[in-house]
This record gives structure tokens, C-alpha cells and sequence, in this order.
């Protein structure tokens, strides 16, 4: 079963779940699939890489909406942000804890002969690719320049 599949189940139990919340973020993902599926020059089918790259995009909007909401008091709002983070979350492979995370950027650095801080850009693209939906893009760029120093 496909993500989309799944999600597209998800979306029926929701409902008759009644889950306000969670039934918004499944249609709010399924939105953003139905749009990718059909922006001009997509593919046909979107493959499990392109969800999650949708999938980490949303995650990261909640966070700047749930940061910019409790900044401003706003506290209620930034609540419903983080429910549907977490749902969005259920969707995404289990992330890297930062043993893991480390142990594969060095594999990584070690692979591509990195020694300094001037290859960043060159660690970055391979373990960006590498680690797709295992690990946030902030996450990954503290940990290789935290290896390159």
C-alpha cells in the first residue's frame, strides 16, 4: 500500500472518528499531493520521495506557524499547529536519533574525502539525498559542520 493510499484510508477513519483536527491535516496532505500531482511538468504518479519531501515541507510550516503563533501569545493557535504537526509526522519514516544521524554523515563525509569546512556544500547534497525524510535539513547541516570543525 502506498503512502497515498494510506493517507487516503486515514481520511475515512478520521471521519468516522469524528477527529476534527486530524481529519483537516490528512485533506490538508492530500491537497498538497493533488497539487504536486498536477503542477505543470509532474509526473504521472508521485513517487514515496516526492511525499515526504511534501511531507517535511508541511512539517516545517507548522513549526514556523506554531513559533510565530506562541511568540505572539497566541497559544491556542499554536497548539492546533503542533496537533497537526504530529499528525503529519505518523506519515514520515522514524527520524535519526543523533547517534544515528552522526554516525551516517560521517559515513558520508568519509565517503566523499571532506576534510574542512570549504566541502560543506559537496557533504550537504550527498547526505540531504541520502538521509531524505530520516532527518530534518537543520538537523543534518548542525551535524556536518559540527563534524567539518
Amino acid at each position: 500500500m502506498t503512502l497515498y493510499d494510506t493517507i487516503n484510508d486515514e481520511i475515512k477513519r478520521a471521519m468516522l472518528a469524528k477527529d476534527r483536527i486530524r481529519l483537516e491535516t490528512l485533506r490538508g496532505i492530500k491537497k498538497e499531493m493533488l497539487e504536486a500531482k498536477t503542477a505543470k511538468g509532474a509526473p504521472a504518479e508521485l513517487t514515496e520521495e516526492a511525499i515526504i519531501a511534501i511531507l517535511q515541507r508541511m512539517i516545517k510550516q507548522r513549526k514556523d506557524s506554531a513559533e510565530i503563533y506562541t511568540s505572539s501569545g497566541r497559544d491556542e493557535l499554536a497548539e492546533n499547529e503542533v496537533e497537526q504537526l504530529n499528525v503529519i509526522r505518523e506519515f514520515l519514516p522514524k527520524q535519526l536519533s543523533e547517534e544515528e544521524l552522526e554516525l551516517e554523515i560521517t559515513k558520508v563525509i568519509t565517503e566523499t574525502g571532506a576534510t574542512s569546512m570549504k566541502e560543506m556544500g559537496k557533504v550537504m547534497g550527498i547526505a540531504t539525498k541520502t538521509l531524505a525524510g530520516k532527518a530534518e535539513g537543520r538537523a543534518i547541516s548542525a551535524m556536518v559542520k559540527k563534524l567539518l570543525s
